[in-house]
């Protein structure tokens, strides 16, 4: 008798109690923290035909600054070290660094500019690579969020809300539409840190979270040193044989604790151990950069051939890209840009230029840009006055979320096209208004995903990824 009291208090976990309540309270809430749907076309997705089948996101973390890379302004060439107006301004609220300063002085930027492309594009002399693909870039410069800070802007672009504990897009992606390659996850992570040595936002692993989703949705982080993913070699005196069945033993024993309580993370952590098994046999092959001619380390730069580096992960993202991963996410640290804006900039700009251009010219090579979605931008844009000193040359730029630029490349977008002004100082949007969440639905949408219909049902309610907002932005749509 006392074993089998013992029994069932080993998976009497919270949950199951409350699945055994019968109809009550808790039974209610047991059926809203486990009942998951899609809501499309019967349940099925896509819900119409997409344009592309997956997505590369170059993330700048920190916030590039598109005066001084993307957005032109010779205004404030004339305006220099004045203040900037309160027509302007019109009270925006300021972070903490610069909120008691004294003055905000206005600062054009000193790197030259020039034009691109058949659209005329304007580039910083600090992208020539960038500008070198401008025909087949469809660049918004009218970006704007609602955040002010890093975390909680860098959250909402990456998971359509500012607060942590949502899907990230990747889940999203990986929860409606799976992937292509069954040993390899459906959504992979690269992290990189930029030369510079101030500013180095951090990244936390919960931008790349399922959130409530079921936890196998998650993206899997590949490292710079070591395994690319922990425990991929098998400890010593273990053969394959050996991991295969144990494997095969812990899945009877899983299956059985399932049927027993119910609970589908035991279900995720079948699928988990199973992708771990095949990713034993096909990430050794995939990390091997052995196989690529010189020409590809001298198109992504010296820089790829530096496990963990930001051109290397451009490059094992297209090999991902060729394996058919769908979501691939590059977080590259270090925009910060509050002070010594020119050298540190300078140094990001070198770290990443070459190698996002290589990317796009790679996959078009390979005859995967059309079914490919590149996206490079940061969680918000720097303000057009200096922050500290500009007479020392130590100036940096504070955040800035009322207008800030990103750029697309890949299938279902307009090559060569800009959309989006800025007032004549870059520091409001005159035209074409795009907010993060706008974004979002768009690249859902070229993906072949109605943003609208695409929930989740959590604790009641029916989540998604933008949210209660959000609009397709088809003016960049081919």
């Amino acid at each position: 008798m006392q074993h089998e009291l013992q029994k069932l208090a080993d998976r009497q976990t919270r949950r199951t109690f409350l699945g055994s309540a019968g109809v009550s309270v808790g039974a209610l809430a047991l059926h809203a923290l486990t009942t998951a749907k899609v809501w499309g076309s019967e349940g099925e997705l896509p819900h119409f035909p997409p344009k592309v089948k997956r997505v590369i996101y170059l993330c700048q973390s920190g916030a590039p600054s598109q005066h001084d890379l993307f957005d032109y302004k010779p205004e404030l060439e004339r305006l220099q070290g004045e203040e900037i107006p309160e027509s302007i301004r019109m009270g925006q609220r300021l972070t903490t660094m610069t909120k008691d300063q004294d003055s905000l002085p206005l600062t054009p930027t000193k790197f030259a500019f020039s034009r691109h492309g058949k659209a005329g594009m304007w580039f910083s002399e600090l992208v020539p690579h960038q500008a070198g693909i401008a025909d087949q870039m469809c660049r918004i410069r009218s970006m704007h969020t609602d955040a002010i800070n890093h975390d909680p802007g860098t959250s909402l672009l990456m998971t359509g809300h500012q607060l942590p504990g949502r899907p990230s897009l990747g889940s999203w992606l990986s929860y409606g539409l799976g992937s292509e390659n069954e040993e390899l996850p459906a959504f992979v992570v690269l992290v990189s840190q930029g030369s510079a040595k101030l500013n180095q936002q951090p990244v936390f692993d919960r931008l790349w979270s399922s959130g409530f989703l079921p936890s196998r949705y998650q993206g899997v982080r590949f490292r710079s040193n070591g395994d690319p993913v922990l425990y991929l070699n098998n400890p010593g005196g273990i053969s394959a044989k050996d991991r295969r069945q144990a494997l095969d033993t812990l899945a009877v024993l899983n299956q059985q604790q399932s049927q027993l309580v119910g609970d589908p993370e035991i279900e995720s952590r079948i699928a988990q151990y199973e992708m771990a098994y095949r990713m034993q046999m096909s990430i050794p092959g995939l990390t091997d950069m052995t196989s690529e001619p010189e020409s590809i380390f001298q198109a992504y730069g010296e820089d790829a051939r530096r496990p963990g580096s930001y051109a290397a992960n451009c490059l094992l993202a297209r090999r991902l890209a060729e394996r058919g991963v769908r979501f691939i996410q590059l977080m590259h640290r270090g925009w910060d840009q509050h002070r010594s804006l020119n050298s540190e900039l300078t140094l990001q700009c070198r770290d990443t230029d070459q190698a996002s251009a290589a990317l796009v010219n790679d996959l078009a090579r390979l005859g995967l840009l059309e079914e490919t979605l590149i996206v490079w931008g940061g969680e918000f844009g720097r303000t057009a006055f200096a922050q500290g000193s500009i007479e020392r040359d130590d100036y940096g730029r504070d955040h800035h979320s009322r207008c800030f630029t990103m750029w697309l490349a890949g299938g279902g977008v307009k090559a060569g096209y800009e959309l989006g002004t800025t007032d004549e100082l870059g520091y409001n949007i005159t035209e074409d208004p795009v907010h993060v969440h706008d974004l979002n639905a768009t690249l859902l949408h070229l993906l072949g995903i109605d943003h609208k219909r695409f929930t989740y049902r959590f604790q009641g309610r029916d989540f998604r990824l933008t949210d209660v907002h959000g609009n397709v932005v088809r003016k960049v749509l081919s």
